[in-house]
């Protein structure tokens, strides 16, 4: 198949290479852009390892295409630092323990992300239902609840 000029914004950094149509968003990104914090895993949309934010909502890139992404905006979890400095949502990961072997944390991080973006005051259920769709076999969820809390008291305090 002839590869397509892709032009899209990641992590705020306009970005154009080429792709087949048939090439997901997730290879996209990892293979031909270098942007390698989704991770594969189990390449069916299950695991939610693979998830970014396209135009803010989170999507699985295994299940995308990169040519569906032409024009839009992409955050992957590399993108939600400021200027090298970990994001609220990023430090209450680390200070809440909520990344043990770090495979789901990118995809964690991006449906916190998502999650906060809309509710920065939300309950376990809230919680609950944005990180449902992606698997975690280290934490018991316990501590990534606890960190998405966390990072949501320090978002509400910060805009006091």
């Amino acid at each position: 198949m002839k590869p397509h000029t892709i032009n899209l914004t990641v992590n705020g950094i306009e970005r154009t290479a080429l792709a087949e149509p048939r090439t997901t968003l997730l290879d996209f990104l990892r293979y031909h852009l270098k942007v390698t914090g989704a991770h594969m895993g189990c390449e069916h949309g299950v695991c939610g390892a693979c998830s970014v934010l396209v135009e803010g909502e989170p999507v699985r890139a295994c299940l995308m295409f990169a040519v569906q992404t032409a024009g839009k905006h992409i955050t992957t979890v590399e993108g939600l630092a400021r200027s090298g400095t970990p994001s609220p949502l990023q430090e209450a990961f680390r200070d809440a323990h909520g990344l043990q072997c770090g495979y789901c944390t990118p995809g964690m991080l991006i449906a916190a992300e998502a999650l906060l973006a809309e509710n920065t005051d939300p309950d376990d259920v809230a919680i609950q239902e944005a990180i449902g769709g992606n698997i975690c076999r280290c934490t018991g969820y316990v501590q990534i609840i606890e960190a998405i809390k966390l990072a949501a008291a320090a978002i509400r305090e910060a805009s006091l």
